[in-house]
C-alpha cells in the first residue's frame, strides 16, 4: 500500500485566515454560542479544518458556516459539529460510534479524537476516497466503508452511538436496531426548511427523544454513487 505522507507542519499550523489565531476566534464564538465541553473545543481548535476543504476555500475554513465540498455536499457548520459531538459526551459508556455520512471526514476526525472506536459510512465513493486520504495523513484510526448508510454496519453492531450528517424524516429501524440499550442516536430529522437536530436514547421499553435545536442539512439519500 502506498504510504501517504503527513501534511507539512506549515500546512497543519496554517497562516493568515487559517492560522491558530483564526481557529481561536472560532472557538471563542462556539463557546459564546453555548458549547461548554472544553474537550470538544480543544479538539476543534487544534484540528486543521482547512485541510478538509478545497484550497480555494481555505481562507473561510474557520468561519462558523457550512462550506461546499463538491458533489452537492457540504462540510457542516463548526457549531453544529461541536453541538453534535458534545451531545454524545457526558453519557456513560459511549466509546463506539458509527457516523452515517462521512463527507469531508471532518466530523469523523473530531469524533476520533474523543472516542475509542469510530466507524463511518459514505455513499459517494470519491468523497470517501478523499476523506480516507485525510485520515491517513493525520494518523487517525477510523474504520470506513463505501455503502448505503441506511444499512448501517451490522457486522460491528451494537454501537454505543450513531450520528447522522444528513437529514431524513425518520430513521430506518434496521439502523436503530444496531444501537445498544442505553445508546443514543443524534440526527437531523425533518424535511428541508423544517429540520430539527434530535438526540434519541434507547431504553429497555423503547426510544425517548429530545430536541437540540433547528438545523439545516443536506438530504439523506439511499443507495451509493
Amino acid at each position: 500500500m502506498t504510504r501517504i505522507a503527513p501534511p507539512p507542519p506549515a500546512a497543519m499550523k496554517g497562516a493568515g485566515m487559517t492560522s491558530q489565531r483564526a481557529r481561536d476566534r472560532l472557538i471563542e464564538r462556539l463557546r459564546i454560542g453555548g458549547i461548554k465541553d472544553e474537550a470538544v473545543l480543544e479538539v476543534m481548535g487544534a484540528l486543521p479544518r482547512h485541510l478538509f476543504i478545497d484550497e480555494a476555500l481555505a481562507s473561510r475554513a474557520y468561519e462558523d458556516t457550512a462550506l461546499p465540498i463538491g458533489m452537492g455536499q457540504t462540510i457542516s457548520q463548526p457549531y453544529v459539529v461541536a453541538l453534535m459531538t458534545q451531545s454524545l459526551r457526558g453519557i456513560a459508556g459511549i466509546d463506539k460510534v458509527l457516523e452515517i455520512g462521512t463527507g469531508s471526514g471532518y466530523q469523523a476526525a473530531v469524533l476520533a479524537k474523543l472516542f475509542k472506536e469510530v466507524f463511518t459510512i459514505e455513499r459517494i465513493e470519491e468523497l470517501l476516497r478523499m476523506a480516507r486520504k485525510r485520515f491517513r495523513q493525520l494518523g487517525l484510526n477510523i474504520r470506513s466503508k463505501h455503502d448505503d448508510g441506511n444499512i448501517g454496519w451490522p457486522e460491528y453492531a451494537p454501537f454505543d452511538a450513531v450520528i447522522a450528517t444528513a437529514a431524513r424524516e425518520s430513521i430506518d429501524p434496521k439502523l436503530l436496531d444496531q444501537v445498544r440499550i442505553g445508546g443514543i442516536v443524534v440526527a437531523p430529522i425533518g424535511p428541508p426548511g423544517q429540520q430539527t437536530l434530535v438526540r434519541m436514547t434507547r431504553g429497555a421499553e423503547g426510544w425517548s427523544r429530545e430536541s437540540l435545536g433547528a438545523v439545516s442539512f443536506v438530504p439523506w439519500v439511499k443507495g451509493v454513487a
